[in-house]
């Protein structure tokens, strides 16, 4: 399959320094950063650095120092927020939206991580 990267959505432009973000956490692949529309008390946005429109194109193109860069931060951003089971927290949830029937807002791949407190079943049975 192949995917057409929007340049313009607002992650590359965060990504391109033309919007600010609070930035949590940034590595040489991986850009983590407090969500503006918070749904939870913790809720960061990692994203890869690279082009990616969602989880399987990265999944299926990144490089392998990529893949594991992204799932490296996104576990020390879990940390760094005290929300690993692991580690004492209490819990949190990873999202990734791919697209419109998950309702993706931004055509580029994100993993939201909400914790902070008990956030309910997922999906309604």
């Amino acid at each position: 399959m192949t995917y057409s990267y929007d340049d313009q959505n607002i992650f590359a432009r965060i990504l391109r320094g033309e919007i600010p973000n609070k930035t949590v956490m940034e590595t040489e692949h991986t850009l983590a950063f407090h969500d503006i529309r918070p749904h939870a008390p913790h809720h960061v946005l990692v994203i890869p650095k690279g082009p990616y429109v969602n989880y399987d194109h990265f999944s299926a193109e990144a490089s392998a120092d990529e893949i594991v860069d992204f799932h490296r931060t996104a576990a020390a951003v879990c940390a760094l927020l005290g929300v690993s089971p692991g580690k004492g927290g209490a819990g949190y949830r990873a999202i990734a939206n791919s697209g419109p029937d998950s309702n993706q807002e931004v055509p580029h791949y994100h993993l939201h991580i909400l914790g902070g407190r008990n956030l309910g079943a997922l999906l309604p049975h």
